[in-house]
């Protein structure tokens, strides 16, 4: 009997959307473009640093596949096609699943949740992020798409 293939589930909303807190109760490990930010520059707001960020996780994800994590999620607005293809590519590259949970939650309710944060994004950079806002399709390559609403 084969074992079952390992999973990258994909995280995908704004912020204020969710995600890191449906994270919190789902069992597996999460990678999280905040926590890389803090763990780079003590500064989970610092968005300098984009690439080095990324460049990381994209490198935990391949070592976390390599050591036989069954389930990585991926912590990040992912908000694009472009942004999601990394990692439907990383998984196909290493035989892995890739899932995509849509956090599909009405941009209001977001920027009401982001106002009660200690780290608030500005209202202005969160009117551009859900301009941004795709949603996923199974044709990017997901083998299955979740919908959670608030």
């Amino acid at each position: 009997m084969s074992s079952p293939k390992q999973r990258i589930v994909v995280l995908v909303g704004l912020p204020g959307s969710g995600k890191s807190t449906w994270l919190a109760k789902q069992d597996g490990g999460g990678l999280s473009s905040d926590a890389m930010r803090k763990l780079l520059r003590d500064d989970e707001a610092d968005q300098t640093i984009h690439a080095e960020v990324f460049a990381l996780l994209r490198h935990l994800l391949r070592l976390r596949l390599r050591l036989g994590a069954a389930t990585t999620y991926i912590d990040a607005t992912n908000l694009s096609k472009r942004e999601r293809r990394t990692w439907v590519k990383i998984a196909h590259e290493l035989g892995a699943e890739c899932e995509a949970v849509f956090f599909d939650v009405p941009l209001a309710v977001c920027k009401a949740r982001n106002a009660q944060r200690t780290r608030v994004v500005p209202a202005d950079a969160m009117e551009q992020l859900a301009g941004r806002l795709v949603r996923p399709e199974l044709a990017e390559g997901f083998a299955a798409i979740r919908i959670v609403s608030n």
